[in-house]
């Protein structure tokens, strides 16, 4: 009986260890939270300008996580309605659009700085920044799940809404018109002083391709 326990013991103090481990390196392990700091990282964009979120501070920041090779992105863009909102919001001084695409180098959707720049101009991508990050650091600090995955800083740099683009989760570009657009729904209200009426939704899309 007294082996029996110890075993017992030693495999819970081992599964204890290896799900602590898992939980440090999982990708949605991150300690991202309505109302908190949002975590700072550094980038160098697709045409090799740098910068750092806690470089904007003062200003809105949109973090859209996405990838073209995905069908749910797809319908985003093949809609227009994300180009619309970059150009819409991006084009205001007080907010900085930031698209990240987190996919591995070694997957198939990978797209080079070169190859990003030509899906930009031929899909009308107008965020400001285009951030490749392959090695899945920032996607990992924030807990990016999906693509589109989006997520919005305050001027404080507080984090103030994350979750899905929209209420539809289809990646049909029909239900665009008919969906509830949480991003341009958080922006408007935050941008009028008031609260966002859904902070926090569950995203949807394809999972994020890290390494």
């Amino acid at each position: 009986m007294k082996n029996y326990l110890k075993i017992t013991t030693a495999l819970f103090v081992l599964a204890a260890g290896l799900f602590f481990l898992w939980a440090r390196e999982s990708p949605y392990a991150a300690e991202t939270e309505i109302g908190k700091p949002a975590p700072d990282f550094e980038f160098t964009d697709i045409n090799g300008e740098s910068g750092s979120l806690s470089g904007f501070k003062g200003k809105y920041v949109v973090l859209e996580w996405f990838n073209h090779g995905c069908p749910f992105v797809g319908k985003h863009y093949g809609s227009g309605k994300m180009q619309e909102l970059q150009k819409k919001y991006g084009g205001e001084e007080e907010v900085v659009w930031i698209a990240i695409n987190s996919t591995s180098d070694g997957h198939g959707d990978y797209r080079d700085a070169e190859q990003s720049k030509a899906d930009a101009a031929a899909k009308g991508t107008a965020a400001e920044y285009i951030v490749l990050d392959p090695e899945g650091e920032i996607g990992k600090m924030y807990g990016a799940k999906t693509t589109p995955h989006i997520f919005i800083i305050d001027p404080e740099g507080k984090l103030i809404y994350m979750g899905a683009a929209d209420s539809i989760k289809s990646t049909n570009a029909e239900d665009i018109p008919k969906a509830t657009n949480y991003i341009d729904v958080s922006l408007t209200e935050a941008m009028a002083g008031e609260a966002i009426s859904e902070p926090e939704t569950k995203p949807y899309g394809c999972s994020v391709k890290y390494k």
